[in-house]
């Protein structure tokens, strides 16, 4: 009995250890290839899987989940012979196990190397202008480029990022004079063309300030003119029916037509700007006759009591004597009112 329960204990263990070999659990995210006698034969998936015990073994342990990869500095010559220092970042991902274990040895080594190839490659073509200016159009040509190169080995490469250009010290000095050369240059420009506006919209000012100026002063003359015109008619039929008065032998017209130009007179000379003091010889008889004229001259008119006196001839009425014996140069406008002693 005693070596039948030792038999029965080392099938149960037996049993236990080909159990135990036969049964694989794979973690999410990983992927296990299978080979038996050295050869693959499948991959397993994540979860509970089971191989043949003692024949069958795993062989790699691949991560299927997106990885980054970084890509160290290193020196690029442009295609204008500019030295600049770039570094990049790439992410990959596993999509076929048994390819990225069988195709290729040491996975990472043979990406990153790829991709470091690929960048002077790329960057090796360009101008150091476009360089440093289309960053985007880099990433995505090489993306493209290793992309295509890492497919047979079942990898998929997602995403390609340049994350620094470093051109020289002294090339990054001349880029800002150039930057700064170029910044003058526009801001003279635009400061030209703001004086050139300047200068197009005060002459467009001047020209419509000219325009209407000439034509307020063509109204005003042609107002000028028409006012003239309306006061040489108005005096023309004044100087008509004065004329028609004398004609018919009226001497009021002619009294009264004489004192009033000779008393506008006297109040012009009295009213001039250029004059504080007048200081002229002036026949005061003479003027109180012309007044006393205006005031015979409005009773025949009007008569005593108001009405209008029907026109007759009459005569020119003798002034007063005059006992001032200076008299003006001019004279008066009725001629020399003084009369002889009898």
């Amino acid at each position: 009995m005693l070596g039948l329960d030792i038999t029965v204990i080392i099938i149960v263990v037996i049993v236990l250890l080909v159990l135990v070999s036969s049964i694989k659990t794979v973690p999410q995210g990983f992927a296990y290839t299978v080979e038996r006698f050295g050869r693959y034969t499948k991959t397993l998936t994540p979860g509970l899987n089971l191989i043949v015990p003692f024949v069958d073994r795993i062989g790699h342990k691949m991560n299927i989940m997106e990885q980054v990869l970084d890509i160290p500095t290193q020196e690029v010559i442009t295609k204008d012979n500019a030295s600049v220092a770039a570094d990049a970042v790439s992410f990959y991902q596993v999509l076929n196990a048994a390819e990225a274990a069988y195709q290729v040895s040491n996975l990472e080594q043979a990406l990153l190397n790829l991709t470091m190839t690929n960048i002077r490659s790329v960057m090796g073509s360009m101008d150091l202008d476009e360089l440093l200016s289309n960053r985007d159009a880099i990433n995505d040509r090489l993306l493209r480029v290793v992309d295509q190169a890492a497919a047979p080995w079942g990898i998929k490469i997602t995403r390609v990022e340049i994350k620094d250009i470093a051109p020289p010290r002294d090339l990054v000095e001349a880029m800002g004079r150039q930057m700064k050369a170029e910044r003058e240059k526009r801001a003279e420009v635009l400061e030209a063309e703001g004086a050139r506006n300047a200068q197009i919209l005060r002459a467009e000012g001047a020209k419509q300030s000219a325009i209407l100026e000439a034509e307020g002063r063509r109204d005003a003359a042609f107002r000028d003119a028409e006012a003239r015109e309306r006061l040489a008619e108005a005096e023309a039929k004044a100087t008509e029916l004065v004329s028609d008065a004398i004609a018919d032998g009226d001497a009021t017209a002619i009294n009264y037509f004489v004192a009033q130009k000779y008393t506008e007179a006297l109040g012009t000379i009295a009213s001039a700007n250029n004059q504080k003091v007048i200081l002229m010889p002036l026949e005061a008889s003479a003027l109180i006759g012309s007044l006393g004229g205006i005031g015979a001259i409005a009773k025949e008119v009007f008569g005593s009591d108001g009405e209008t006196a029907p026109a007759r001839r009459t005569s020119v009425p003798p002034q007063p004597r005059s006992t001032v014996t200076e008299r003006p140069a001019s004279g008066s406008p009725f001629g020399d009112n003084s009369e002889p002693d009898s």
